[in-house]
């Protein structure tokens, strides 16, 4: 039966209420449409608005601890439903000013919790066995500014790397020695290296590991590195656009594929995204590697080598 008082009370701000309890921001894990808060006794939760407006949250630690504010009210403070109306009754329309505001939380369409649940256990991997070992990439360039906090490590000692629309995280690329996976139930977006105000380029490649493998063999302060993924799926077109569209002015956008049929694809997916930009001031190049399939299997084979400079010349489209 419908109740609009607890109606009511799943619209207010999860993150304020759970501040009152201890709770803060974790600034650094959060990303757009979802907010991680930490207690100082360990518990650590994650918290969105569905669709419908309603605020909602999951522990971690716990997967039993999860619903909405009456669900974290019930469980924190050991209350019946009552008791939690006369907790919450003062929160609908106001807020303590002791507590801080934070900016509006989006609305997340698509219900994402178990890709978030099992994404929000998972650690950064500013150095990883299989990523240095196997592929080569040196865990300088996983702990440097670029790629800190978007390369995470499972329980399975998985290379992790986040896929993220403009709702947030989506699903994650997932590899290791003879496996390559994706999440279950997420979907692919765009995997995307952290970015500054100063780059002027941006490099797509086909995954995550090639992208990495670019940035050692072409080291570059000023570039950022995004990968697909692979086959592209239908949203993902409109999400190298709007990366492309927010680069600042007369920026190279490079598409570095795989050195076959996949790759000249995968070219033309990104060479037409840009193009739907509606940036004239855009540089489109096309760089694939020479002698070798993919990125890495260049890096494999002359690992101790790195070029301190941009790739001579890409060829234009």
């Amino acid at each position: 039966m419908f109740d609009p008082e607890l109606e009511a009370f799943k619209n207010i701000d999860l993150r304020v209420y759970a501040a009152s309890h201890g709770y803060a921001i974790d600034a650094h894990e959060s990303w757009r449409g979802t907010a991680v808060m930490r207690h100082t006794a360990g518990d650590k939760i994650i918290i969105k608005r569905d669709s419908d407006g309603h605020y909602v949250y999951f522990s971690v630690h716990d997967d039993s601890d999860h619903g909405t504010i009456i669900d974290f009210t019930k469980r924190r403070i050991g209350a019946s439903l009552g008791a939690v109306r006369k907790e919450l009754r003062p929160w609908v329309g106001s807020v303590s000013s002791a507590i801080p505001a934070y900016p509006p939380l989006p609305k997340v369409a698509k219900d994402r919790l178990r890709v978030y649940r099992e994404f929000a256990r998972m650690q950064d991997a500013p150095k990883h066995p299989y990523l240095e070992r196997e592929r080569c990439i040196p865990s300088s360039l996983l702990c440097s500014e670029r790629f800190l906090g978007k390369i995470k490590i499972d329980d399975r000692g998985n290379a992790v790397f986040p896929h993220f629309d403009a709702e947030g995280l989506t699903g994650y690329e997932l590899k290791n020695r003879n496996f390559t996976g994706f999440a279950s139930g997420g979907v692919k977006a765009l995997w995307i290296s952290n970015t500054k105000k100063d780059d002027d380029c941006m490099v797509f490649c086909e995954s995550a590991i090639d992208a990495l493998s670019y940035a050692v063999l072409f080291p570059d302060d000023h570039t950022s590195y995004a990968s697909i993924g692979g086959k592209p799926n239908g949203v993902q077109p409109e999400l190298i656009r709007a990366a492309a569209a927010r680069m600042r002015a007369s920026s190279e956008i490079t598409a570095a594929m795989d050195a076959d049929s996949g790759g000249q694809q995968l070219v033309e997916v990104v060479r037409k995204a840009v193009a739907m930009s509606g940036r004239a001031d855009l540089h489109f190049k096309i760089h694939e590697p020479e002698g070798f399939k993919d990125w890495n299997d260049e890096l494999k084979a002359r690992p101790q080598q790195v070029i301190s400079r941009r790739p001579e010349e890409p060829s234009v489209a």
